[in-house]
């Protein structure tokens, strides 16, 4: 068993997962992975299982009965990770998004140079996102600078989903008071880290949108982010947390 585990909420990425799955077992570092996988209908649940034969225990696979949210897939991987002891506990795309061998480079920033949360930005040497709609870019851009200027965190990319925190952040943010299941989770997660004082470090990264599959973004998902982030202003206003925030950057 390793100490690392790489938790991957699945909808319809049977193109994908195989390969996502073969590329993090052929690290040089190990790591365990957790699939998350939301019924989906083409079968991606029954791809992970079957690999599960050869994967020497760790390839670890939560059936759930449908969509039920980015943010609850990734509530559940944290509760079954807290529960295993795992000591570095990964979110992760499916698709590719996210180049497997950058988990050793946020691994490193937790592990080595002693940070509690290391997020894989887009934003903090500029723009590094690949083959990208402007429309998209831009987006996605300014929702960091809007989330950024509203919460006051000085993170560049707000809204990453490639990160990796020691298990001390997971126990203690109390995760069954997250509120938010689509986008707006990814900004929220940061902000309770924030609050609470845990060293956060942006790791530079290259996102590159996916080749196969489907994007599961939405307007109704961008809709929750922005009116996420006032809430949650507005949350930390009336319930205040009082601690040391230190932030850095890293190349």
């Amino acid at each position: 068993m390793s100490d690392c585990l790489v938790i991957i909420p699945t909808y319809n990425e049977k193109e994908n997962i195989e390969n996502m799955i073969r590329s993090i077992l052929a690290l040089p570092k190990a790591f365990d992975i957790l699939v998350i996988d939301d019924n989906s209908p083409d079968g991606t649940a029954d791809i992970v299982k079957s690999l599960q034969q050869t994967a020497g225990g760790a390839l670890h696979i939560i059936e759930r009965a449908g969509k039920l949210g980015l943010g609850t897939a990734y509530i559940a991987g944290f509760t079954w990770a807290i529960e295993k002891k795992y000591a570095y506990i990964f979110e992760m795309d499916a698709d590719f998004s996210h180049n497997p061998e950058d988990l050793i480079r946020l691994h490193h920033a937790c592990e080595n140079e002693g940070y509690d949360l290391a997020i894989g930005s887009r934003y903090i040497t500029g723009v590094n996102v690949v083959n990208w709609p402007i429309g998209r870019v831009l987006m996605s851009y300014f929702a960091s600078k809007y989330v950024r200027f509203v919460l006051g965190m000085g993170i560049a990319d707000t809204t990453a989903g490639f990160k990796c925190y020691r298990r001390i952040v997971l126990e203690t943010i109390n995760l069954d008071d997250v509120r938010f299941k689509g986008y707006a989770f990814q900004i929220e997660m940061k902000f309770s880290a924030y609050k609470l004082g845990f060293k956060i470090i942006e790791v530079p990264i290259v996102f590159t949108n996916r080749v196969l599959g489907t994007s599961k973004m939405n307007g109704g998902i961008f809709g929750e982010a922005v009116w996420g982030v006032i809430r949650l202003k507005i949350h930390s206003i009336i319930h205040p947390v009082n601690r040391n925030k230190k932030i850095r950057t890293t190349k």
